[in-house]
Formats: structure tokens, C-alpha cells, sequence
């Protein structure tokens, strides 16, 4: 059994953790109504750009357009997972690193190519480890990104799908749906179907697919000509999803990171509330003994008298 000094160690250890972890969850707490905010406002201009793309496709689809080609073998896959750079947020990174982890040991096993761009140090450090270097990474700005981090990250995969040497591009990250709940968004971003143009803002289900109604925008008169509009339109649509994801994310770190700290404080209070009572029972147990050696020695000196 633990001496008394050990067990008062103990519990000063784990209220200096609880100390920390509960000021990471107010941190988090005080900045993710501010992410929240960021990946809302940038909301509608998605949903506006998609429904462009989705009513220009209707009036003109061309798969010749290098953007829109599907390539008849895939050997190269890309990956893009946006995750964070720093930890103690629970499962948020790790879940999405082991999925694409997973996936491109699948597409290897296939005799299919894979690279990724990690958007995060946790996901750069945690491929780089495992001797898969990224094409490209990002640092530093995971609770904070920025416009200039989506265009490049959308011009390097799109040059490389048009040239030819990436097949597949496909995004991983968190989504927040409020400032509790985080889910998992696995999204293709090319080879970009005609069917997808026409589902704006609805998931991407075979189900879904299979219930798409053909409408024709005949109300609009295209100048030039719908296929070329919908060419200018492709590479902003990419880079404004690209963007509202690593918002998204940002909001969804916070939110993980503030429910993690959350738990590891009240963790915390049942260990030392815990401590605390083995504590007392061995402080009274102490004293209990000593009072019994005293009494014990008390007696002694009387009897020898």
C-alpha cells in the first residue's frame, strides 16, 4: 500500500493535469463559435458555386474537357487528408489516418499507385514515420487556413489530373455538424461524373444516383458556349470545396479537442475524488495506529510502576 506522501503526490499530479486540461477545453470552447462561424459564411458560396456547376452541366456536358475525362485505367490515387497539428483531440486524427492508411494499402495491394498532401503536422508526421512522404504538406494553420492553402493544393491535383498522372482524387477530413458532434467526410473530388454535377449538396449514394431527374436550364443562353463556361467554372468549384473543407475541419478540431478535454478534466476529478478517499482511510488508519501505540506504551509505564 502507497505511504501517504505518495498518495498526496499523486493527487497534486493529476489536479496540475486537470488545471491544464481544463483550460485546453476553454481555449477550445472560446474558438470554436469563431471556426463554426468561418466554415457557416463560407457555406453559401459553396452552395451557390454548386448549383452553377450543376445548372451549366444540365445545359452542356462534355467529357472530352481534361477535368471532366475519366481515365479508362486508374494507376495513380490521390489522397488530401486534412486533419490538425497539434493532438489531444481525441480520436479526430488518428480515425482519418488509419482510413487513408488502410485504403492505400488496399490500392498497393491492386498494383494501384497512391500519394497524399497532409493538411496538419499530426498527419505529416504520422505518414512521414510510416516512409510515405507527402507530395505536399501543410503546417502550422490547421485551426486557422487560409485561401492560399486550397489553390495550391487544387492547382497540384488539377495539372495532375489533366496530364495525366493522377487518375483519382479523393479528400478526407471531419465535418462539424455542431460544437459536439464531428463526423467523417470521405469525398471525390475527380474525376467529377455528370451525375454529381446534377446532385448539388446531396450525398453522393448509389441510391441517390439512381433517382437523379434530367433537367434542362433552357433559360439561359450561354456566351461562349455552356461546355466552355463549364470549364472556367470546374477549377473554382474544386478550389472553394478544397477551402470549405479545411474550414469545416478547423471548427471540427475545436470541437473534438474541447469534448476530449472535457472528459480527461472530469476523469480527472473522479481520480483525485478517489485519491482523496484513499487518502483519508489511510490517514485515520495512521493515526488509529499511532493512538494504539501510545495507549499500548501508556499502559507499559504504568505496569512496570
Amino acid at each position: 500500500m502507497a505511504n501517504l506522501r505518495d498518495i498526496k503526490a499523486r493527487i497534486n499530479s493529476v489536479k496540475s493535469t486537470s488545471q491544464v486540461t481544463r483550460t485546453m477545453e476553454m481555449i477550445s470552447t472560446a474558438r470554436i463559435r469563431k471556426a463554426l462561424d468561418r466554415a457557416q459564411q463560407a457555406a453559401p458560396y459553396k452552395d451557390a458555386i454548386t448549383r452553377m456547376l450543376a445548372q451549366v452541366a444540365s445545359a452542356g456536358f462534355d467529357d472530352s474537357q481534361p477535368l471532366l475525362a475519366k481515365h479508362d485505367t486508374e494507376k495513380n490515387v490521390l489522397f488530401i487528408l486534412i486533419a490538425s497539428d497539434r493532438g489531444m483531440a481525441g480520436g479526430f486524427n488518428i480515425t482519418l489516418q488509419r482510413e487513408v492508411q488502410h485504403e492505400m494499402e488496399r490500392l498497393e495491394a491492386k498494383g494501384v499507385k497512391s500519394q497524399i498532401i497532409t493538411c496538419g503536422r499530426k498527419p505529416t508526421e504520422y505518414f512521414s514515420f510510416r516512409g510515405t512522404k507527402p507530395v505536399m504538406s501543410f503546417e502550422g494553420i490547421s485551426s486557422e487556413p487560409t485561401m492560399d492553402e486550397a489553390d495550391r493544393v487544387a492547382s497540384y491535383l488539377m495539372d495532375g489530373y489533366a496530364s495525366g498522372n493522377i487518375d483519382r482524387v479523393m479528400v478526407y477530413y471531419q465535418h462539424a455538424k455542431n460544437r459536439v458532434d464531428q463526423t467523417q467526410v470521405i469525398e471525390q473530388l475527380l474525376p467529377l461524373s455528370e451525375e454529381q454535377l446534377k446532385m448539388p449538396n446531396k450525398p453522393r449514394t448509389k441510391e441517390a444516383l439512381s433517382q437523379i431527374k434530367e433537367e434542362k436550364y433552357t433559360d439561359f443562353e450561354f456566351e461562349p458556349s455552356a461546355v466552355e463556361v463549364l470549364g472556367y467554372l470546374i477549377p473554382a468549384y474544386i478550389r472553394t470545396v478544397i477551402y470549405h473543407a479545411l474550414l469545416d475541419s478547423a471548427a471540427a478540431e475545436h470541437g473534438a479537442r474541447r469534448r476530449a478535454m472535457q472528459s480527461a478534466t472530469d476523469n480527472a476529478k473522479e481520480i483525485i475524488s478517489s485519491l482523496s478517499r484513499t487518502y483519508n482511510r489511510e490517514r485515520q488508519g495512521s493515526i488509529t495506529t499511532e493512538l494504539n501505540e501510545i495507549v499500548a506504551g501508556a499502559t507499559g509505564m504504568e505496569d512496570n510502576h
